[in-house]
């Protein structure tokens, strides 16, 4: 029963190492690039370290919104949201596979990594990592990210995959 207990919070360490990992990178960009510069260029042009901050959520959405909306949907409903994932993750009587609590782990992890900017950086979060995608979807450089945005897009991949292909035992399992 004890390491039942347990092993529900092991997961959790991977979202301290996304918030940790987040934090510090951005801290580390804040020192170190301007803001609003390149700092450094990988590969030639493809991959560039910069500073920008983001005032809205991905790609800009809502940049212009009064800040009272943006205080309402940018922390206040995320914050409902975490509070929502760890009580789905906590609960005993919503069946998680383990699968599903590592990324429900990594969601919160960038999640939170990114509410901290919100509320600590005055709704300005900071991006860093900013990739040439060659004209793909019409960019020709993709909207600039972090870590916290890398772990939000792929614990969704994740969780929607994992809900796709869940088997129907567990799924008849769960409706018992």
């Amino acid at each position: 029963m004890a390491q039942k207990y347990t092993s529900r919070f092991i997961p959790l360490i991977l979202t301290l190492l996304i918030v940790v990992s987040d934090q510090l990178s951005k801290a580390w960009v804040v020192a170190t690039i301007p803001e609003n510069t390149v700092g450094f260029r990988y590969l030639g042009d493809f991959l560039a370290l910069v500073h920008v901050r983001n005032t809205a959520i991905a790609f800009s959405m809502g940049d212009e919104l009064p800040i009272v909306v943006k205080l309402l949907f940018f922390i206040i409903v995320p914050v409902l949201l975490v509070i929502a994932v760890c009580i789905v993750y906590f609960s005993r009587k919503i069946h998680l596979s383990t699968f599903q609590r590592w990324v429900l782990a990594l969601f919160l992890g960038g999640g939170i990594g990114n509410l901290i900017d919100r509320i600590f950086r005055s709704f300005r979060v900071v991006d860093f990592i900013s990739v040439k995608v060659y004209g793909f979807l019409g960019f020709e450089r993709w909207p600039t990210w972090n870590i916290a945005d890398a772990s939000l897009v792929i614990s969704g991949i994740l969780l929607a995959v994992s809900l796709l292909f869940e088997s129907s035992e567990t799924k008849e399992d769960n409706n018992v």
